[in-house]
């Protein structure tokens, strides 16, 4: 059953007031219960929260801490234990405890792809009518991952999406414009045979995982799933055009072949040692390409949106949001509300942007953000494309990844590959969907 949040109080009082308008939907249903009162004095607000955070623990969490210092001078007794996870180990470990009803942290950093599955099964909350959704200017795109059959279940910690990544000396070098990089595949093929010509390397290096070819998929107007219609579409004639590109490009050579061992690690191998000029990527790369001698360089790099197809242009997008257990402790539901509100405020997700070069959820960060490494990407999120929001949806890429490896490397037909891609999406993912 779902169970909804008594709103915090006490807002104006957050040491991080915003000016901003609301970014959330409320639900009808349960929007009454939830408004707050305004009149909780923050001192007087006692909890013990636990925070799996799934960030990495080292390079991340630490910027996280100083977050939660800042928090307990408003709220001195409230008590976050920030606990760091395994990503890879947090959502099984999450939902075992959900179900068990044992050992679920009170709020947890959800991938986007977890949150509406969590709501589906009644792990979380709705926050609907609470300060969790007042005056913080969320991203529609970002924040639409929290929102499930009707009710917002949490609120964007960072986002990402995937951009056209290119080296701008090399660019020079092949004679090309840096500061007009290709902004359609036709454009990326004419740079990749001045790239091969005239500087001598690669042109486009394209990953043969899943994620990867959707904005190939975008680009012709396609998408996996139709959530409407209940409708199977991976395997449309839009899909198949898209992907078509993709495998018409490695077959010209305007695109490296991606190898079968380890195709990702080898594509940013090649990028950063300046073997290749352009690649599709997102965000968590800047850093470790900036830092990478043989790179260049910050100023050497320049990310541009996903080149557009014949139908327009978009690349997923992807983060993780902040999301509370619904099995919590009601007493310290305005504790664990009053904390997401922080951390995802502009001032806050701000100071994350710059401490890590991570991209704030929320738009009114953006102004204050002064690490050049996310400004780099304003364009790019200006594309990023909401995925199926729907329970299933994390389990689409197993059988894309297997798809794409057929195409890019294998060589097969994409007519083919699709088809079985869409079959075992009937048989494995979403058997009440029809097959388009």
């Amino acid at each position: 059953m779902r169970r909804t949040l008594p709103g915090i109080a006490g807002t104006a009082a957050l040491a991080l007031v915003l000016a901003a308008c609301g970014g959330g939907s409320e639900s009808d249903s349960n929007a009454d219960s939830n408004t707050s009162s305004g009149d909780t004095d923050p001192t007087s607000m006692e909890a013990e929260l636990t925070w799996w955070d799934t960030s990495d623990p080292t390079n991340e969490a630490p910027a996280y801490d100083k977050l939660i210092e800042k928090f307990n001078e408003e709220y001195p007794n409230v008590t976050i234990k920030h606990e760091t996870v395994p990503f890879d180990q947090t959502q099984n470990k999450f939902k075992t405890a959900a179900e068990s009803g044992s050992g679920a942290p009170d709020i947890l950093r959800a991938e986007v792809a977890w949150t509406p599955e969590f709501a589906s099964l009644g792990y979380l909350y709705a926050l609907d009518g609470t300060a969790a959704l007042e005056d913080n200017n969320f991203q529609e795109t970002p924040l639409s991952s929290n929102i499930y059959d009707g009710s917002t279940y949490g609120v964007p910690q960072v986002t990402d999406t995937l951009g056209l990544m290119y080296n701008k000396a090399l660019f020079e070098k092949a004679g090309l414009d840096p500061e007009a990089p290709p902004t359609t595949w036709e454009e990326v093929e004419a740079a990749s045979e001045a790239l091969q010509s005239k500087a001598g390397v690669g042109g486009i290096y394209l990953n043969s995982g899943g994620y990867f070819v959707l904005p190939f998929m975008y680009g012709e107007g396609a998408d996996l799933v139709d959530t409407e219609s209940e409708t199977i579409t991976v395997n449309s004639p839009e899909a198949a055009k898209g992907i078509q590109i993709a495998q018409d490009m490695v077959k010209s050579g305007a695109a490296v072949k991606p190898v079968a061992n380890d195709p990702y690690g080898t594509m940013m191998t090649l990028f950063k040692e300046g073997k290749v000029g352009m690649i599709l990527n997102g965000p968590w790369e800047v850093a470790g390409i900036a830092d990478d001698p043989k790179f260049g360089g910050i100023e050497n790099l320049g990310v541009a949106p996903v080149p557009a197809g014949s139908a327009g242009q978009g690349a997923p997008v992807g983060g993780h949001n902040y999301v509370v257990y619904s099995g919590m402790d009601e007493s310290k539901a305005d504790a664990a509300i009053a904390f997401i509100k922080f951390m995802s405020s502009a001032e806050s997700e701000a100071f994350v942007a710059d401490e890590l070069g991570l991209l704030p959820g929320n738009a009114d960060a953006y102004d204050m953000v002064t690490n050049e490494r996310v400004a780099l990407w304003a364009d790019a999120m200006g594309v990023a494309q909401a995925r199926p929001w729907i329970p299933e949806g994390g389990q689409f890429f197993a059988a894309l990844d297997t798809m794409a490896t057929e195409v890019l490397i294998q060589g097969k037909p994409v007519q083919a590959s699709l088809d079985k891609a869409a079959e075992t999406y009937k048989s494995d993912v979403v058997p009440d969907y029809s097959l388009d």
